[in-house]
């Protein structure tokens, strides 16, 4: 048995280096964006569209991540995403027009919904023969390469550093820890026949159509914090425009603490509770914050948001991940596609019912949305299957 599981750990350190790699790569470029627009001559607006592009590629290639994964395996495409990380960052600060930097961010985004979907899969076949939850701590790793990248990143520009030196770091780090963990990659193999469009079909299944619809509300939620929570502390609640960004700094800094206790919660009180708990602790912190104009108390509003939210889409990849039926790959495909979907039209959506109704009002059907998570966690499916193989 000690084979096993010395094999096991090795997976586990492996899919932890991955996360934070995904994480760091990401953040990295936020720093970065506003030297990206100076460069390119741009206004907000055609800043806005090469943004986009990010998004777009990633949307393109969760679909087909499925049946890349029955062809190449995990680690070929865990590898390979890395390398375009490596590629495609210098190439960001080389880029001298809009369209050179929208192919770009083009290849960038594909890479990062490539690996969103790779590492998640990796990360259900470790959770599984590990026999305990693993993957809010994987997660964990996702948040602490955030703030590693977005910080380091901007420590060094703030030192004088230049851009291409500041991502050369970067591409260093991805490189440092992407290399080592090679032998903790699996060459995982699902047995896929769903064919194109594999991700949306496997949307036919109700349990698994369930989950992604939690999926969607919740991403939409979490781009509500990133991009609306500044504002709501400027207009509602009074606190100057260089400290509004403290909401969302504190809600990411719970969501990484939970993250990385989170498996302990999650083994404790079992899924559907521990979601239903979670969800119940985000509705709590979000009213807080829609209900109380001390900025103190808004602000632990955020942070209370944070530990609720944390944890809740672990667990549901989770769940997608051995949803019965479905390949590992192509049903993370699905919700994660979703998922996206709701991170990006949340911002967008919560604008137009501010328009009508304020900002207060927006985030108030954020607590109702919430609410029906808690209430309908216990109907959530889990199932284990082998519908995925190691080879």
């Amino acid at each position: 048995m000690a084979g096993p599981a010395v094999s096991n750990l090795r997976q586990q350190q492996a899919t932890r280096a991955v996360f934070f790699v995904a994480g760091l790569a990401m953040a990295a470029w936020a720093p970065l964006i506003p030297y990206a627009k100076a460069r390119l001559g741009i206004d907000e607006g055609t800043l806005g569209l090469l943004l986009f592009c990010i998004a777009a590629g990633s949307m393109l290639a969760m679909p087909m991540a499925g049946r890349a994964i029955a062809r190449f395996g995990c680690r070929v495409l865990i590898l390979a995403c890395a390398g375009a990380f490596c590629g495609v960052l210098p190439l960001m600060m080389l880029a001298r027009t809009p369209l050179e930097m929208g192919a770009a961010l083009l290849l960038f985004g594909a890479a990062n919904g490539l690996l969103d979907v790779t590492m998640n899969a990796q990360a259900v076949i470790v959770e599984r023969e590990s026999g305990q939850a693993r993957m809010s701590g994987f997660h964990g790793f996702y948040s602490l390469g955030s703030v590693a990248g977005a910080g380091g990143v901007s420590l060094m520009l703030a030192a004088g550093a230049g851009q291409l030196l500041a991502v050369g770091g970067v591409v260093a780090l991805i490189a440092l820890l992407t290399l080592p963990a090679r032998s903790g990659l699996l060459s995982v193999r699902p047995s896929d026949s769903s064919g194109p469009g594999g991700a949306w079909r496997a949307l036919a299944q109700p349990g698994l159509l369930f989950i992604a619809g939690l999926c969607f509300f919740i991403f939409m939620i979490e781009g509500a914090m990133l991009d609306w929570s500044a504002v709501l502390l400027h207009s509602q609640h009074g606190l100057a425009k260089d400290h509004a960004g403290l909401g969302y700094t504190l809600y990411a800094i719970t969501v990484a603490l939970a993250r990385l206790w989170g498996d302990r919660l999650v083994n404790r009180l079992g899924r559907p509770r521990a979601l239903g708990l979670g969800a119940g602790c985000a509705a709590a912190g979000l009213l807080a914050v829609v209900s109380f104009a001390e900025p103190g108390l808004a602000l632990a509003g955020f942070a209370l948001v944070g530990l609720g939210l944390a944890n809740i889409v672990p667990v549901l990849f989770s769940s997608a991940g051995n949803h019965a039926g479905v390949p590992s790959s192509t049903a993370l495909a699905a919700v994660t596609l979703v998922g996206y979907t709701g991170l990006l039209s949340g911002p967008a959506l919560i604008g137009v019912v501010a328009r009508h109704t304020g900002l207060p009002a927006a985030f108030s059907a954020g607590v109702v949305i919430l609410l029906l998570v808690c209430a309908s966690s216990r109907f959530i499916p889990f199932h284990r299957t082998q519908a995925m193989e190691l080879s």
